[in-house]
């Protein structure tokens, strides 16, 4: 059971952090338009290319996750990933997270606890 909590844990830290990537190169996108200098900023925007690696990364774990593990344990552990994304948003871009969310991240680490247990 410890290994798949762990390889789950990884798998969401990729995930997350992909979304986080992802979200940076969306922010560094300009307006979006059909030209080729719109396409030439996608194109050479390394948020975005750092984003597709890490959910690639995290793709290939989670293909592991599953194979090796009950389905039943391992896809409640991602919402972990909830836990992480909350965390990157007031840490990275300084987002005001009200109470209410943070009980939110409360009760799906509980449930965690549940699953694992």
């Amino acid at each position: 059971m410890f290994k798949v909590i762990i390889l789950t844990i990884i798998q969401c830290f990729f995930l997350a952090g992909g979304q986080v990537c992802f979200k940076l190169a969306i922010e560094k996108i300009g307006k979006f338009t059909f030209s080729w200098a719109c396409f030439a900023d996608i194109l050479t925007n390394w948020w975005l290319l750092f984003s597709g690696i890490l959910l690639l990364i995290s793709t290939v774990l989670w293909a592991y996750i599953i194979k090796h593990f009950p389905f039943s344990v391992a896809y409640p552990l991602t919402s972990l990933a909830y836990v992480i994304g909350l965390l990157a948003a007031t840490v990275i871009f300084h987002e005001s997270v009200p109470l209410t969310r943070w009980l939110g991240v409360v009760i799906i680490v509980i449930g965690v606890y549940f699953v694992i247990k």
